[in-house]
């Protein structure tokens, strides 16, 4: 990925793993989250709150392209490949510490309220996403 939006660095935890060692597939979305949380609480932008609402997936792919360990040092790059009325659309990408591809994919979020009715990305959330 060139010119990533956010760089978020960690280590696969061991409970993030199956019995071979390798990190259970469903478990990449959880760094790209932790990733995404990271950049969202770097910009202020409200990551959840009962009372505002929040930011839930309801679009995620990914593509697997070689497995990450328990122990291994990764990578996960975010960007923003589109900002819709009341939704974003994230890229990301998995690098293991060769600097190799392991995932790659993407991910919608809806702005929504404490309801869960989609509302309007608000200007400075908007701002915020697009890095000014």
């Amino acid at each position: 990925m060139e010119n990533p939006l956010h760089c978020y660095a960690c280590e696969v935890a061991f409970a993030d793993t199956d019995a071979s060692g390798w990190m259970h597939f469903p478990n990449v979305f959880r760094y790209v989250e932790s990733a995404e949380h990271q950049f969202l609480r770097s910009r202020d932008v409200l990551v959840f709150d009962r009372a505002q609402g929040g930011w839930p997936r309801v679009k995620v792919t990914c593509d697997y392209k070689l497995p990450l360990l328990t122990g291994d040092r990764i990578g996960v790059h975010l960007s923003i490949s589109r900002i819709g009325a009341s939704s974003v659309t994230w890229d990301f990408e998995i690098l293991n510490a060769a600097g190799e591809t392991a995932a790659a994919g993407s991910m919608t979020t809806v702005r929504v309220d404490h309801l869960g009715k989609p509302q309007l990305i608000s200007a400075a959330e908007r701002q915020a996403f697009e890095g000014n």
